[in-house]
């Protein structure tokens, strides 16, 4: 078995290359085009599962355009992946592409000027119009095989542009391995991951109330729901008893009233106790309809008795089930009422009112209703005005409805408890970062109501693979669904004839017909893990990538990717689908709402990209921690900018001192006992050990300290914690240390006083580009072929060197050199203007480490005298003198 070797580390030493002028521009162009033909980034197939970290990434709509929110929430993704890849972790890095589903179907009919229809023959010549028709009616009728092609055609386009964006923002994904959810591979394990529900019981069809986008014409599942508030109004009018007495209800939906099945109060309620089992007749239709006691009535709410309606929502849903009330549902897909009037409507006033309400939308048939009930003095007073949360298709522009339809579900402890009490505990060999999002993914599957709902009516899609025979009447048998052969997949049953049947058979009694929906969206994202990772095709690879290591995603999407993830992982391979959950959060606009494309308050990533760069970017999307909702600022990337301008300025500084690859101190200390390795002249090195320098071993010391702690910080997905950690000693390094030895770096103390800070540079500079490689991957890449050979992102994550300093003393000295600066600052001084003297007074043990350091703070601060004063307090510089601007400063 291959060793999968970082390959940077070489023996021979890299020549020194430093530019006259170091710049950002141009580097993500270039690296880019060198990463993919080194193959940086490139997954090892030869390998074991102990040495794979995997990824599951978060396949984008793969329909119209990226925002800052992808940019965001895929680069702290790909810091973690960076740090396992130095720590020399085999990474297994996909990206995919979300091809299947509504957003595509939209942009491929619009783009082509083509609409879908599964009854049409696939036709291979088919090419779509120059120009699209302008108006629907006259776009072209494709098989769906046809729009499937198109849809890749298109999707090519698009995922190119996807691409070089993702590429440009430095993402380390292995680019070989890509897929779509709805090419062949996809389609394929979606129909077989399905048949395995089927087989196991898992999966089942059942005819049941429905919610239902009447513009979609589509059913919706519970995860896709979205409350809006809407204006609506309480309607209050009567039912009548046997002997004429009014009971009075209050409704928002008047226009429902032909549905009406029932009265339900709660048991407790005494006003209405005398009237639970006895009937009541309907206004306006004179049905009579019994009352009902249950629970979920509320008793201040309207009037305490409520009109149940098949189906006005999902509470109806749930007393017509319990209460086992019967359907009268009025409603159609369409969303307008339905033509024939239903046979529970036997008075002819009855039948005369609802057939003028027939085929009305149901705004219109509202209205209508409402002046029956006025022209018959039934409203009682004015109707009132309210706001109230109303379900939507999270896609859709108007209110759900509920239809009573046949569809597909999946089991997922919506309706069984045990289930449910697995699921929660599959979420406990998960670890959620940050921990409190394991309490939306409980509490998500807390609330379920029901089981998935996993079909689909619409035309584009993954097809259910499942035919019905025809009896001889011509009716299909849903109990005893033909399903295909493994190696047929994937199917079209609404193209491909059921096995044992051939086409002439289709829709004829005795003959078969295709099921005709497709499979919900979320159904087949929900596979991503076993579409990329192999599973059913090639299980050797699926074994060394599966459980994943990391899914990556963002918070609102708990309910449905990542739970539907999990139920899928459970019933299939009986184990949840990954080890780690990093959630991410929401990019906020100015006024702290969500940027979406939906709100139109999105900001185009190439622009940010092109004016700040990708390092800027990545530091602006990695200040942030996963799970937290972050504002898009602009000051931020700025800063991230600075610092990585900064990082190159400090290297070529430190290159240009004389740091060289062979000065850096290793892990075994070995260039303590190669004083003289690294310094311009080697036959001058000393005798005794290269870090002879009391801030030398300080600065390592420290930096040791921040090794540890930027690697906790990563083990424990709190790559912002790391980021913080390694800017703030970056800072400090620049600021103070660089200032601080530059005679002594220039060799003003001698060769042994060199040696010594051309090794803590060295050592220094080497350990910073490790620390911020996953962060700022061009900048660091560019620094690190100045004086290394290969790539720092297949170099080794660094070691904390155990030096004996002391780590507080760099920011003793760093702050008495502060307080020089000050003095020469506020006296309007240049800061090479000599210091005659000057006091510092400081603790006593600040007073020690200002001696271990005095040498470098008098040559930085250009001081003929400083005198260390022991007192109480901070640190304090005092009684500056300077030299006369015309008097020469004294060498």
């Amino acid at each position: 078995m291959a060793e999968d070797t970082q390959g940077t580390d070489t023996p021979s030493t890299a020549p020194i290359n430093v530019p006259d002028k170091p710049a950002l521009e141009g580097l993500e162009a270039a690296l880019t085009q060198r990463w993919l033909a080194e193959g940086t980034y490139k997954f090892n197939p030869d390998t074991t599962r102990e040495q794979v970290y995997s990824i599951d990434t978060p396949p984008p709509t793969a329909s119209g355009s990226l925002h800052v929110g992808h940019m965001f929430s895929f680069t702290q993704t790909d810091v973690l992946a960076r740090y396992q890849r130095m720590t020399g972790k085999n990474v297994f890095y996909p990206m995919g592409w979300d091809d299947n589903g509504l957003p595509t179907e939209r942009r491929v009919q619009n783009y082509y000027g083509v609409r879908c229809d599964p009854a049409i023959p696939y036709d291979a010549a088919y090419r779509p119009p120059a120009q699209p028709a302008k108006n629907q009616r006259d776009f072209d009728v494709v098989s769906r095989r046809n729009f499937i092609e198109l849809c890749e055609e298109l999707a090519v386009e698009d995922e190119k542009v996807f691409e070089s964006l993702f590429q440009q923002l430095g993402l380390s994904v292995d680019w070989q391995l890509t897929y779509r959810t709805i090419d062949d591979a996809s389609r394929e394990v979606s129909q077989r991951a399905f048949l395995a529900n089927l087989a196991a019981g898992d999966a089942y069809m059942a005819e049941a109330p429905t919610l239902w986008d009447v513009t979609f014409r589509t059913a919706v599942a519970q995860a896709e729901l979205e409350d809006r508030e809407v204006a609506g109004a309480y309607y209050r009018y009567p039912f009548f008893t046997e002997d004429g007495e009014k009971i009075y209800i209050e409704t928002t939906r008047p226009e429902l009233l032909a549905a009406c099945a029932a009265l339900v109060a709660n048991p407790d309620d005494e006003r209405y106790q005398p009237l639970f089992g006895k009937k009541v007749t309907s206004p306006v239709f004179g049905v009579e309809v019994e009352v009902k006691a249950h629970p979920l009535a509320k008793a201040d709410k309207g009037s305490g008795i409520a009109m149940v309606c098949t189906f006005g929502d999902l509470t109806d849903v749930t007393w017509w089930r319990e209460l086992q009330l019967p359907t009268r549902a009025i409603v159609g897909r369409d969303g307008r009422i339905i033509g024939d009037t239903p046979d529970w409507i036997t008075t002819d006033a009855g039948r005369a009112a609802f057939e003028a309400i027939a085929g009305k939308t149901v705004f219109s048939a509202k209205e209508a209703v409402v002046e029956f009930l006025a022209a018959g003095d039934l409203i009682d007073g004015e109707p009132k005005k309210i706001m109230h949360p109303v379900n939507f298709y999270e896609k859709g522009d108007k209110p759900l409805e509920v239809v009573t339809s046949r569809q597909w579900y999946i089991r997922n402890g919506g309706r069984e408890e045990d289930r449910r009490e697995r699921l929660i505990a599959r979420g406990h060999e998960i670890d959620f970062h940050p921990a409190f999002m394991r309490s939306r993914y409980e509490n998500w599957i807390s609330g379920l109501n029901g089981d998935w709902l996993v079909s689909r009516q619409r035309f584009f899609g993954v097809p259910i693979p499942v035919w019905y025979p025809l009896d001889a009447d011509g009716n299909p048998n849903y109990d005893a669904p033909i399903v295909p052969s493994d190696d047929q997949l994937p199917v079209d049953p609404a193209a491909d004839a059921a096995p044992g049947f051939d086409e002439a058979q289709r829709d004829v009694p005795g003959g078969f017909t295709g099921d005709a929906d497709i499979l919900d969206t979320w159904a087949t994202s929900s596979l991503t893990p076993q579409i990329v990772g192999g599973w059913s095709r090639d299980e050797e690879l699926f074994a060394k990538v599966y459980p994943f290591d990391l899914r990556p995603q963002g918070h609102d999407i708990i309910r449905t990717w990542l739970f539907s993830s999990v139920v899928r992982a459970d019933a299939l391979q009986d184990t949840a689908p990954w080890k780690h959950a990093a959630i991410s959060g929401w990019i906020l606009d100015p006024d702290r709402k969500k940027m979406s494309k939906s709100k139109g308050n999105v900001v185009v990533p190439t622009d940010v990209l092109n004016e700040f760069g990708s390092d800027a970017v990545r530091y602006w999307a990695t200040s942030a921690k996963l799970g937290a909702d972050t504002a898009y600022e602009i000051a931020q990337m700025k800063i991230g900018r600075r610092l990585a301008i900064k990082l190159l300025n400090a290297s070529k500084f430190v290159l240009n001192l004389g740091a060289t690859e062979d000065s850096v101190v290793s892990s075994d200390l070995s260039v303590l006992t190669n004083p003289g390795v690294g310094l311009p002249n080697a036959e001058k090195a000393p005798a005794s050990g290269a870090l002879t320098n009391p801030l030398d071993r300080a600065l390592l010391a420290q930096l040791a300290d921040v090794v540890r702690q930027a690697t906790k910080a990563f083990n424990d997905y709190d790559y912002a914690r790391a980021l913080q950690i390694t800017e703030s000693f970056f800072w400090q390094f620049t600021d103070d240390y660089v200032e601080l030895i530059k005679d002594r770096a220039y060799g003003a103390a001698g060769d042994q006083e060199q040696a010594s800070v051309l090794a803590a540079l060295a050592t220094s500079l080497d350990t910073l580009l490790r620390l911020f490689a996953p962060f700022l991957p061009f900048a660091t890449e560019e620094v690190w072929s100045w004086w290394r050979n290969g790539s720092v992102h297949r170099a080794e994550w660094p070691t904390a060197v155990e030096i004996d300093g002391d780590t507080t003393l760099l920011a003793t000295v760093g702050t008495a050199l502060s307080g020089v600066r000050k003095a020469k600052s506020e006296a309007k001084v240049k800061q090479r203007t000599e210091v005659l003297s000057a006091t510092i007074t400081a603790s006593e043990s600040l007073t020690t480490q200002l001696k271990a350091g005095l040498a470098d703070l008098k040559a930085a601060s250009n001081a003929r005298e400083l005198t260390l004063v022991a007192g109480e307090g901070e640190l304090t510089v005092s009684d500056v003198v300077l030299a006369a601007p015309e008097e020469p400063a004294q060498v």
